[in-house]
C-alpha cells in the first residue's frame, strides 16, 4: 500500500507532463467514454455558480468548463491556470473557434501556473472554479487554501470532481468500468500505458462527499454544500469565503 501511495505521489509531481502526453485524445476519450455525461456535469456545475466578473478556472485544461461558463453567461472574464501547456493549447483553439462562430466569447486568459502557489494577489477574483483537477493536487489542502486566498470575501468556489457511488450495484459496475474497461480503451487510443490507470487510481484514493466538504471548511470556506450527480459518480461542491475575511 505504501509503495502504491508513493507511486501516486510521484505521478502527481509530474502531472503536467502526464496530461501533455494525452492532450490530443483527451476530449474525445472523455466525451466518448462518458457518453457525453461529462458535458451534463459541467452544465450542472455552472448552474450552481454565482454570476461573477473575474473568475479563476483552476486546472483549466482544454477549457470545457470555461466555455460552459461563457455559454451560460455566468462570467465576464476568465483566467485559467494549468500545468499542462498542451492541454491549454487545445483550450485556446476551442475558445478561438467560439469567436469565429460569432458565439459569445469574452476575455479568456491562459497561464502556466501551479494551483498550490498561485501568482495572484489576495482577493483578486470574484469566484474560483475547478473541474476534475483537485484530486491531482499533490497537496489538496494547500490548493484549497490558495483558492480561498485569491477569491474576494463573499466570493464562491465551485468544484466538480469524481466521487464514488454509494449504491452497491452501481459501485460494482463503476469499479468494473474504471478498473478495466476505461484503462484498456484509454491505453489503446492514447497510446499511453499509464495515464488512464492513473485516472482510476486517483479517483479511488480521493475523498468525496462530507470528507471533501471538511477540507473546504478547514481551508476557511463556509456555506459549504455538495450535490451528487449520476448516482454519485461525480459531485459538485460549493463554498463561500466569509465577508470580512
Amino acid at each position: 500500500m505504501q509503495r502504491k501511495s508513493q507511486k501516486m505521489e510521484n505521478e502527481k509531481q509530474h502531472i503536467g507532463s502526464l496530461f501533455d502526453r494525452i492532450a490530443g485524445t483527451y476530449d474525445g476519450l472523455n466525451h466518448g467514454l462518458s457518453l457525453n455525461i461529462d458535458r451534463l456535469w459541467r452544465r450542472k456545475a455552472v448552474r450552481q455558480m454565482q454570476p461573477a466578473n473575474k473568475v479563476l478556472d483552476v486546472a483549466i485544461g482544454t477549457a470545457d468548463l470555461t466555455i460552459e461558463m461563457l455559454r451560460q453567461e455566468k462570467v465576464m472574464r476568465v483566467t485559467g491556470i494549468d500545468l499542462s501547456r498542451d492541454m491549454m493549447a487545445i483550450g485556446k483553439k476551442k475558445v478561438e473557434k467560439l469567436k469565429e462562430k460569432g458565439e459569445k466569447s469574452k476575455n479568456v486568459e491562459f497561464l502556466y501556473a501551479n494551483a498550490q502557489k498561485m501568482p495572484f494577489a489576495d482577493g483578486f477574483f470574484d469566484g474560483v472554479t475547478c473541474a476534475f483537477g483537485c484530486r491531482n493536487f499533490s497537496d489538496l489542502d494547500a490548493g484549497l487554501r490558495e483558492m480561498y486566498r485569491v477569491v474576494k470575501p463573499g466570493g464562491q468556489v465551485t468544484i466538480l470532481e469524481f466521487s464514488y457511488p454509494k449504491n452497491r450495484i452501481v459501485r460494482r459496475v463503476y469499479d468494473l468500468y474504471f478498473s478495466h474497461i476505461l484503462p484498456f480503451i484509454g491505453r489503446i487510443v492514447s497510446k499511453d500505458k499509464t495515464a488512464y490507470s492513473y485516472l482510476n487510481r486517483s479517483v479511488k484514493s480521493f475523498c468525496w462527499g462530507e470528507a471533501f466538504v471538511q477540507h473546504l471548511h478547514d481551508a476557511g470556506f463556509r456555506e459549504e454544500h455538495f450535490r451528487e450527480l449520476t448516482f454519485g459518480i461525480a459531485t459538485v461542491y460549493t463554498g463561500v469565503k466569509p465577508l470580512g475575511c
